[in-house]
């Protein structure tokens, strides 16, 4: 969505490196073909304890959310057991936790999925799920916060988003987010750490830009910018 292209631009500045960009789907073999081989150096935005990275602080905490047109009945729904859900037509990306969730609560029968891996430079299921649920073709949609926030500021208010912070089985729902370096280089891992501490005011600013919903470190309550 694009911030990631922010804050990879300020801390490029910050260290005096030119910022040149390495593009792959998010697919199988994106860490293999991509980072360990040599084609970049850090990979902006992976989630906390992935073993194919070493990771570095994460930089921001973020959760899944529902998204919800504002006029609809179900626009203060914050969890996926809300009994309104029932018999609704939910939009789901495939494979994501929330499918999970919804599993467990008897409402995949009427789940309309989205494609989970795909070639962002031709399809994104995101903006399709959120085009179906302003044409009324299904009632609701579990998204990432952070690709469903700019998506639906750009609704000019027809659409609205609640983070799902009530689920108390898992799969969590709520992310830690840092930068992925190279198993090994603790060095880089630790001067980009040093760059996320030094900047993380500005980055949230980015961030709240891009509509991201930003959450305490536990993944329970809105960030208190400033935090």
């Amino acid at each position: 969505t694009g911030f990631e292209n922010k804050i990879a631009e300020l801390f490029a500045d910050q260290l005096g490196l030119p910022l040149e960009y390495t593009w792959f789907p998010m697919a199988t073999g994106f860490v293999r073909k991509t980072l360990k081989a040599n084609r970049c150096d850090v990979i902006i935005g992976f989630a906390q304890g992935h073993e194919l990275v070493l990771n570095t602080n994460h930089y921001y905490t973020s959760a899944y959310v529902i998204v919800t047109r504002k006029d609809s009945d179900l626009a203060d729904v914050d969890t996926i057991g809300d009994p309104r859900l029932k018999g609704r037509v939910l939009g789901i990306i495939a494979g994501t936790p929330p499918a999970t969730h919804m599993v467990r609560n008897g409402l995949m029968p009427e789940a309309k999925p989205y494609q989970l891996m795909v070639d962002r430079r031709y399809y994104s299921p995101n903006e399709e799920m959120l085009k179906d649920l302003q044409d009324g073709k299904i009632d609701a949609a579990f998204m990432w916060g952070p690709i469903a926030g700019s998506l639906v500021r750009d609704s000019k208010g027809a659409l609205v988003m609640t983070p799902l912070l009530k689920e108390t089985l898992p799969p969590r729902m709520f992310y830690r987010i840092t930068m992925g370096v190279r198993q090994g280089e603790v060095v880089w891992k630790r001067k980009l750490n040093s760059l996320i501490r030094k900047n993380q005011a500005a980055i949230d600013s980015i961030l709240t830009e891009y509509a991201v919903p930003l959450l305490d470190d536990m993944g329970t309550h809105p960030k208190e910018l400033g935090q």
